[in-house]
């Protein structure tokens, strides 16, 4: 069996990161019962002396930790800087038909169409599942309150460093999801 060092200065890793090293998955659970890592759900684990970047960490474990979930509304507003609002919880999208799954501070929203705007991005070390600005705006109209949707559909519109609007896939994208954003585009850019 071969040292568990290297994965001590992970932010986490799960049970196949653990095999490769060649620590089986029992050598797992006595690390867990010895103090040195902690189960964050099932196959994934993290250091317990851990010193990370801890903005985005909650989220990233929690993202991770939920196979089929895509991080989405206030979540993925915060990481686009496209609102003021406090990321009190990890907002997760999940298909309709799957299991809820139990996590702290854990917000689930239960979508059909999963697979619209989906993309991959890095946050800290790892690469997770989000939605993208413009399917991120556009569900922010259909599940949050207006005065958020439309602050987000603001920053959005302003031209940011590294990022310009796509107005035709943010329209394309309200006319799949049935949601009506053509009045509030005139406004804010008028």
């Amino acid at each position: 069996m071969r040292s568990l060092g290297p994965l001590l200065k992970r932010s986490f890793f799960n049970a196949e990161d653990a095999a490769i090293k060649g620590i089986p998955s029992y050598a797992l659970s006595y690390f867990c019962k010895l103090g040195m890592i902690e189960r964050v759900s099932r196959g994934l684990y993290r250091s317990v002396t851990y010193q990370g970047d801890a903005q985005w960490e909650d989220l990233v474990l929690t993202a991770k930790s939920i196979p089929q979930g895509v991080i989405c509304l206030i979540s993925a507003l915060s990481i686009y800087g496209l609102t003021d609002q406090i990321m009190r919880q990890s907002w997760i999208a999940i298909p309709n038909y799957a299991k809820r799954p139990k996590r702290p501070h854990l917000r689930v929203v239960r979508l059909r169409n999963m697979t619209l705007g989906k993309t991959k991005i890095k946050l800290g070390k790892s690469t997770v599942n989000i939605f993208n600005r413009e399917r991120t705006v556009i569900d922010a109209f259909r599940l949050l309150s207006h005065e958020v949707a439309i602050k987000a559909l603001k920053a959005y519109l302003s031209w940011t460093e590294g990022y310009k609007p796509d107005l035709k896939k943010l329209q394309e994208y309200a006319r799949l999801l049935r949601v009506e954003i053509n009045p509030y585009v005139l406004a804010l850019t008028t």
